[in-house]
């Protein structure tokens, strides 16, 4: 039975330092002990919180994480080596840090402690001076280390939003020169007709808050369509389908959202009052594509499949989609298409094209 119970040394005259103050949960079975450590510690602008066995310590960390742990190992049922060995192997509470407190100060003991992953050891009678630079310090390197995984999710977030999922993915562990053959694909490409001329009539903000709020919607409807968007220039805008997601239906699902997007404009020229168009291209094929920079990463495909796509969407007219042959292959059936005359698209040969009208 433990009948041990905390004596501390008193804190010296001297002691004028303002910890940072942040979250301790002490555990520790004996109420006189928890409550010592919270005296001493609240007096020092620290919150406290209580746990008398591991039942109740792994529900308070569930309900809210504290900045540091304040452990006795001499506990009945689970003891503090258990206690701590379980919240490190949880990656959700691994980053806590554990300071063991132990009435014993044999090396088989600490080295128990460190195997079950403690920061640091704390012996009795507690040094409360001692005790709150540990404190302190623990508190600290708890807060160092969460400012550190927010600057890496942010990293990360901006990381998503400037390269398909996928490839963010295959850069974050560790590849640096991407480059990728896609043998079957379909590129569409977009221009947003009329709003160079509108630049001119408004303010730079008006101009940039108009835009963002256009690319941001054909970014939803991407994402719905279970298709990728590659980049924007000025007020162009490409998209792709079958690249990282491989599936069979990747030209419907492109000529799906060729017609989603034209519906998402007319909505935004309603609500701000505009007149704009979009004209697009659609072709399908293999492309290559890659990662470039080494500061400044941009993904961009390339191949005659994305030069076809971006030559349709020039001869295209305002509110019309061009389509190559290879993309009217898979569509007739199911969408209404015109064929147009062969055209010669620069730098390719003479080619067939059709004017996407809708679903049959």
């Amino acid at each position: 039975m433990k009948t041990e119970t905390l004596q501390t040394k008193p804190l010296a005259k001297a002691e004028h330092a303002h910890p940072v103050r942040g979250y301790v949960l002490v555990v520790d079975d004996e109420e006189h002990n928890r409550d010592l450590l919270r005296d001493s510690l609240e007096a020092l602008g620290y919150e406290i919180g209580e746990a008398a066995d591991g039942k109740q310590a792994f529900q308070s960390v569930l309900a809210r994480q504290p900045d540091v742990i304040l452990l006795d190992i001499m506990m009945p049922g689970q003891d503090g080596f258990e206690i701590c060995q379980q919240l490190k192997n949880d990656p959700a509470t691994s980053a806590i840090p554990i300071l063991m407190i132990t009435a014993l100060s044999d090396r088989e003991e600490r080295v128990a402690g460190v195997a079950a992953g403690a920061n640091d050891f704390l012996t009795k009678p507690l040094d409360i001076q001692d005790l709150t630079l540990r404190v302190r310090n623990a508190v600290q390197l708890r807060k160092l280390y969460t400012e550190v995984q927010q600057e890496r999710e942010r990293a990360d977030r901006l990381l998503y939003d400037v390269l398909p999922p996928a490839i963010a993915v295959r850069m974050k562990h560790g590849e640096t020169n991407i480059a990728d053959f896609h043998p079957d694909v379909t590129v569409m490409t977009i221009d947003v007709v009329g709003f160079t001329s509108l630049c001119d009539h408004i303010g730079a903000a008006q101009v940039v808050d108009l835009l963002n709020e256009i690319f941001s919607t054909f970014d939803e409807c991407v994402s719905r369509r279970g298709l990728e968007k590659i980049k924007t220039i000025g007020d162009g805008y490409m998209v792709a389908g079958g690249l990282a997601i491989r599936r069979s239906d990747h030209t419907e699902a492109i000529a799906k959202l060729a017609f989603d997007l034209g519906a998402e404009l007319e909505r935004l020229n309603h609500d701000y009052h505009t007149s704009l168009n979009i004209r697009t291209g659609i072709s399908a094929g293999s492309v290559i594509g890659g990662v470039i920079g080494r500061k400044k990463f941009n993904y961009d495909l390339w191949g005659t499949t994305v030069n076809a796509a971006c030559r349709l969407e020039s001869q295209a007219e305002a509110g019309t989609i061009l389509v190559s042959d290879s993309a009217y292959e898979r569509l007739k059936g199911k969408y209404r298409l015109a064929r147009k005359d062969q055209v010669r698209l620069k730098g390719l040969e003479e080619v067939s094209v059709y004017q996407l009208l809708g679903p049959i």
